[in-house]
């Protein structure tokens, strides 16, 4: 029992940061049919600033988390402006392709700013709280309060703003909001920046769960990428969704098969789902993007 308890937390605990990321996700899919495959190198990239400002600069981990995450925010505008935007009345495969290409010019930078060595944050291990005989760490704790809040922060942002309104106009019909009033192109950087900004607070996140290293990035994508497959592209909760399966999946699925081949559950899982049901959970397959 005790077994099955941590292994359902660990579950909870890596599934909140695959869903972040899968929201991220979701969010620009939903904006631009496109999947932006550089999203969870934004991730690796906002984990390695904040292990920067905080080790190497010695700033107060909070603050470099915050400084972490608003210069990933930057990031990702640089790389919509410069990469996708110009792309976004070209042919479909062009932005996936380029985004492609984004993710290893991330990663080799990664590479040549950080190195290849294994890294950590310098945070001393807090005690946890004890449930049902299994432990949970404080920093699992601050990890599904993240999960949490990121959650209720945007809900309230789609459902009770103007700004939220006006993503949802864009992601239903672009051409109309547009006719409507609504400045699509403004509202695309937001969904960048949204994005990245969540995307950057997984990362950190995953730094202190584990350690930095820049094949995180591949790992990240690849992981969100089969959460938001799983929950439907371009629904925003079935990503979320999707990222706590995945992640359950992954922690139940070593008490059957060896530890060494939990990364392929989540592999495993992408692959069914998109034989037998490629639109996933929640997703709903348009019309328009029925090719024959």
């Amino acid at each position: 029992m005790d077994v099955l308890v941590q292994l359902l937390i660990n579950g909870l605990v890596a599934g909140s940061i695959y869903g972040i990321v899968a929201v991220g996700y979701s969010m620009v899919y939903s904006i631009l049919r496109f999947v932006n495959f550089a999203h969870g190198y934004v991730a690796m990239i906002g984990m390695y600033l904040a292990y920067t400002f905080s080790v190497r600069m010695g700033m107060n981990f909070f603050l470099s988390a915050v400084s972490a995450i608003l210069l990933s925010c930057l990031l990702g505008w640089s790389v919509e402006r410069a990469a996708y935007r110009p792309l976004r009345r070209s042919f479909y495969l062009a932005p996936l392709i380029t985004s492609i290409g984004v993710s290893f010019l991330l990663e080799a930078i990664a590479l040549l700013v950080w190195g290849a060595d294994i890294r950590s944050y310098d945070i001393p291990v807090r005690e946890g709280l004890e449930v049902l005989g299994a432990r949970i760490t404080m920093v699992q704790i601050w990890i599904i309060a993240a999960l949490l809040l990121s959650l209720m922060v945007l809900m309230w942002l789609l459902n009770r703003t103007i700004l939220g309104v006006a993503i949802r106009a864009t992601a239903d019909d672009q051409d109309m909001a547009r006719m409507l009033g609504v400045d699509a192109d403004s509202i695309i950087v937001v969904v960048f920046l949204l994005g990245s900004a969540m995307a950057a607070v997984a990362g950190i996140l995953l730094g202190l769960e584990t350690n930095l290293q820049p094949t995180m990035g591949l790992v990240v994508t690849v992981k969100a990428f089969a959460a938001v497959i799983l929950g439907g592209l371009g629904n925003i909760y079935g990503g979320l969704i999707g990222g706590l399966l995945i992640g359950f999946a992954e922690n139940l699925g070593i008490w059957f098969i060896p530890a060494v081949w939990k990364d392929a559950i989540a592999y495993a899982i992408l692959l069914v789902i998109l034989l037998v049901k490629p639109s996933g959970l929640f997703g709903q397959r348009r019309e328009s993007e029925v090719k024959l």
